[in-house]
């Protein structure tokens, strides 16, 4: 959620802000704004796309300046609440929520300070200005500034006169880019790769002073921070949308060469090694009594996947929570549970205080999930495994959720060998499976063109149901989800025996009913529930592996997956559900990559 950009350097860096800001379009926003030096404080503001705010910015020229997209959590969309926001001379740009903001508003207006927005940042500017009366070094008021706020933030401060830039974190992501002649800030690595590779990632509670020259880093209490610097080895053509109409789309094709990416350890090995999650996995993993899975949305979904193949395959207990449900309620602690977190980012803000609150009550035994090397939930985390999907724009989830599965099979075997439960011939057998797995996927996208088909009779639908039972239950859920997501069609996953127990009254000719049919021991249970659906006029979508007894008939359509794929046919069968969402979604006519109201990284509560 939000963005930041921060640049200081011996040229005009407008650009950099303007091409900074449109590299992280991808984790979504509803407004934009810069304020830069030239000498004095010029700040320009624009709703919509950065597109607007680049042509508001055009001849503009400055070599110090901060910018930023806005994600709304406190006010409505609007130039008024769009960063940055200023206090005489300052300029300030936020990312998260301060949640102790009331408390210190009300004392400021006390003080005499006008507020002219909704939101929470503008405290922090005020604040700020009032602590330069006290302590007139800029570095050292955004510290004693920081120490007063509660919540999760990154901020930038400019200030008229200081040939420098002030950026902290607590909670929320920030970076600082090493370039010749200049340093940089950004919320993600991708805005920064137009004039660096060299990173620093900061800490919680870190504040930064940016220079053209240096950069020094001091912790909250003012004692000076050794952060290590890394090349990153992320491409900036990986962030290019290259020969697809949209990210999602470029993505959904990225997912063969993103699963062998991620199943590459596995490629040329003899078999399945507990150090594929680190070194110290052995250890860590071989008294675990059960498996806590936190996620959120779509990690959410490849967590209740992994809980049927872990206690399935390695026979230990496995309950999936919801991030933000976990930290809030009174659960039983376990210091022998092995905590498994999954995010894409690696910075959702709810997954990584779930793992924090798990470590809180003893529970060390950790694990993260992740797409992104740096993020803050790999380094919070005892044990890691990174899926390698390369960057992901689209808001919609879709190669970081197959190789989250991906993943997680490995996780799930992994246990099962440590625990005596997987033979020699079974072992060869599934990693002969996972091997294969990329062509299999490139063999299911081959469906595209009659996936197409089916989407343009859901453009008038206003609501869909989505069917599937044991393994593949979450991947209804997880089509449900897509939907919704970017074509805004109403649409809810069920267990397919649970039809009787309400969805069934909502089933007519105008709601479509999707249902994943592999065939496995839940096909026939599957059929029964089926003829439920058509026998009350439902119109059914069938995706059947290719040994499935479907076939097409009145009120009937179905498609069949080149191959069954046993334990691994949920990672198949998501697959044309996201080319389903996608191509209706077209038809729609709505933002495919951006869908209103939501965000890529989810870095608030």
């Amino acid at each position: 959620m939000c963005g930041i950009v921060a640049a200081i350097a011996g040229k005009n860096i407008v650009s950099v802000l303007i091409e900074g800001l449109t590299r992280l379009e991808y984790r979504g926003y509803d407004s934009a704004g810069l304020a830069v030096l030239n000498p004095n404080l010029n700040r320009l503001r624009s709703v919509g796309r950065v597109a607007e705010l680049a042509k508001a910015a055009d001849g503009l020229s400055a070599d110090c300046g901060i910018a930023h997209t806005r994600w709304a959590t406190h006010g409505v969309p609007s130039e008024r609440n769009a960063h940055p926001h200023v206090s005489s001379g300052l300029a300030v740009v936020h990312n998260g929520i301060i949640e102790n903001f009331a408390e210190i508003k009300q004392e400021l207006t006390a003080k005499g300070y006008v507020f002219t927005s909704d939101t929470d940042t503008e405290v922090v500017a005020h604040l700020l200005h009032e602590t330069l009366k006290t302590t007139p070094d800029l570095f050292e008021a955004v510290r004693l500034t920081t120490n007063r706020l509660a919540g999760a933030y990154a901020i930038a401060v400019l200030k008229e006169g200081e040939d420098r830039i002030v950026v902290a974190r607590n909670g929320a992501p920030l970076l600082l880019g090493l370039g010749e002649g200049g340093n940089y800030a950004g919320s993600d690595a991708a805005a920064l790769l137009q004039v660096t590779r060299k990173m620093i990632y900061l800490e919680d509670g870190d504040i930064a002073e940016l220079t053209r020259t240096g950069i020094r880093i001091v912790r909250p209490d003012g004692s000076k921070a050794d952060r290590p610097s890394f090349e990153s080895s992320l491409s900036a053509d990986a962030v290019e949308l290259g020969q697809y109409r949209h990210y999602m789309q470029k993505e959904i094709f990225e997912q063969p060469q993103a699963l062998a990416n991620t199943l590459e350890m596995i490629a040329g090995g003899a078999g399945l090694s507990p150090n594929l999650f680190g070194t110290a996995a052995p250890e860590i993993m071989k008294d675990a009594e059960g498996v806590l899975i936190v996620a959120c949305g779509t990690s959410y979904h490849a967590g209740l996947v992994a809980r049927y193949w872990i206690e399935e395959v390695a026979g230990l207990p496995c309950q999936v929570e919801i991030a933000s449900e976990y930290r809030y309620r009174a659960s039983v602690p376990n210091p022998k549970l092995l905590v498994v977190a999954i995010s894409q980012s690696g910075e959702t803000a709810d997954t990584l205080a779930a793992v924090k609150h798990a470590k809180a009550m003893g529970m060390s035994k950790t694990l993260t999930i992740c797409n992104v090397p740096e993020s803050a939930l790999i380094r919070e985390a005892a044990l890691k495994f990174l899926t390698r999907a390369g960057p992901e724009i689209g808001v919609a989830s879709t190669k970081a959720f197959t190789t989250q599965l991906a993943a997680l099979a490995l996780l799930a075997l992994v246990l099962a060998k440590l625990r005596g439960r997987l033979s020699e011939a079974e072992e060869r057998k599934h990693l002969i499976a996972l091997r294969h797995l990329p062509v299999a996927v490139t063999r299911t996208l081959t469906l595209e063109g009659e996936i197409q088909k089916w989407a343009g009779r859901f453009a008038g639908k206003h609501h869909a149901l989505f069917l599937g039972r044991g393994h593949h239950y979450p991947i209804a859920l997880e089509g449900a989800l897509k939907l919704k997501e970017i074509s805004y069609i109403h649409a809810e996953g069920y267990p397919a025996g649970e039809l009787k127990h309400g969805p069934l009254a909502l089933v007519d000719k105008d709601m479509p009913v999707i249902s994943i049919a592999p065939n496995d021991t839940l096909l026939e249970k599957l059929k029964s529930n089926l003829q439920e659906v058509k026998a009350r006029g439902g119109e059914l979508y069938v995706f059947a592996d290719a040994d499935s007894e479907f076939h097409d008939s009145e009120g009937v359509h179905v498609l069949r997956l080149p191959e069954h794929y046993g334990l691994l046919s949920p990672i198949l069968h998501v697959v044309p559900l996201q080319l389903l969402s996608y191509h209706a979604a077209l038809v729609k006519g709505t933002d495919v990559d951006k869908p209103r109201n939501l965000a890529k990284s989810v870095t608030v509560e």
